[in-house]
């Protein structure tokens, strides 16, 4: 037993072919070589690092050193100089070989970790896989499928994979800060996807400041959302959903802002429950701003910024790029179409609802 616990055996016959090439001051042949390059393989198999397995090669080329023929018989400084560069040569060759092999079979490694890893996180945010099996993989990973989870999801202009940089910052900001302390980050079709413990609700809300400003030369998220906390693999799959669902909602209602909690938009899936009765309320409530000049769009626009603007005419004015006896016409043009009064709180809460939900069905742009 060697450097860093390495068996004597990973130096095969090492110590034959120093002895050789102090004899012939030739170079290592392929075959040679290659016999290096698997040796550096089953090292890194094994468990153990490079520089462990370089200082056992360097550790017994010194001690073989002073018995090699080629240097015990070297009569002159010349010759001492011949046998040496030689035996240098040839422990760089080896070394380097040694360094291939470890390499390749950690970027192997790597690449069978990453596949291993995308597969679990499928079958984790699809709910597939049994339960049992599911929450043994977890534990490999850093989770603990029995506690209660939360997901957050960010999304950009660029798609996110295992490789895009802003991942990568944020991977490394996240495990510098908080360790394996039941956090999962990964890409999921073209998403950033954070899964965390909810009862440490600071890896979350880390993840999520970091997404929206992970520094500079760093592309933000545009949007990142947030999932309710469930227990078990079932809730990190109902986390994931709603996360999604909250992206899908602020991008169909243009909502301002990048961050998003599913638990403030449970109202929307409300409303889009009984689509027919939703339809059927936008297409009551608003469908006459269709005989407006410019059609329902404009006027549909003025509704949902006056909300947001709390009703103040100057701020909603302002917001709109118009002025506020332009506003107060549009407010005028909108009761007298409609029959709805803004000014009314009730006609007013019906006037909001379907705004919202025609956004949600997207019309005027689609018919009802």
């Amino acid at each position: 037993m060697r450097r860093g616990g390495i068996p004597d055996s990973f130096l095969g016959g090492y110590a034959e072919l120093l002895a050789e090439i102090s004899r012939t001051g030739r170079l290592p042949r392929r075959a040679e070589l290659d016999a290096f390059r698997e040796t550096g393989e089953r090292v890194a198999e094994r468990g153990y690092g490079l520089r462990d397995l370089v200082g056992l090669y360097l550790t017994e080329t010194r001690r073989l050193w002073g018995t090699l023929p080629g240097v015990a018989r070297s009569a002159t400084a010349a010759e001492r100089a011949r046998t040496g560069d030689a035996l240098l040569a040839a422990v760089e060759a080896a070394v380097a070989a040694l360094g291939e092999g470890h390499e390749r079979a950690q970027r192997l490694a790597v690449r069978q970790e990453e596949a291993e890893r995308r597969e679990f996180v499928d079958d984790l945010l699809y709910g597939r896989s049994d339960l049992g099996r599911l929450a043994e993989r977890a534990e490999r990973f850093g989770l603990r499928l029995a506690r209660a989870h939360a997901v957050a999801v960010a999304s950009g202009t660029e798609k996110y994979d295992d490789v895009h940089p802003t991942v990568r910052r944020i991977e490394r900001e996240l495990v510098g800060r908080f360790g394996e302390r039941d956090v999962l980050l990964a890409t999921k079709d073209g998403r950033l996807v954070c899964i965390a413990a909810s009862a440490d609700k600071s890896v979350l809300r880390a993840f999520a400041r970091l997404a929206e400003d992970p520094g500079p030369g760093y592309p933000a998220a545009v949007r990142v959302a947030l999932g309710r906390s469930h227990s078990g693999p079932s809730g990190v799959v109902r986390s994931y959903e709603e996360a999604l669902g909250a992206l899908d909602l602020a991008d169909r209602l243009g909502l301002e802002g990048v961050r998003f909690n599913a638990a403030e938009m449970l109202v929307f899936p409300v409303l889009l429950r009984d689509r027919a009765a939703m339809a059927d309320l936008v297409r009551t409530v608003l469908g006459p701003l269709t005989q407006a000049r410019g059609g329902a769009a404009p006027l549909l626009e003025t509704l949902s910024v006056c909300s947001a603007a709390g009703y103040v005419n100057a701020e909603a004015a302002r917001r709109l790029g118009v002025s506020v006896r332009t506003l107060s016409y549009r407010l005028a043009r909108i009761r007298e179409l409609t029959g709805y009064d803004p000014g009314d709180g009730l006609q007013r809460y019906t006037l909001e609802t379907a705004a919202m939900g025609a956004r949600l069905l997207g019309w005027p742009e689609k018919p009802l």
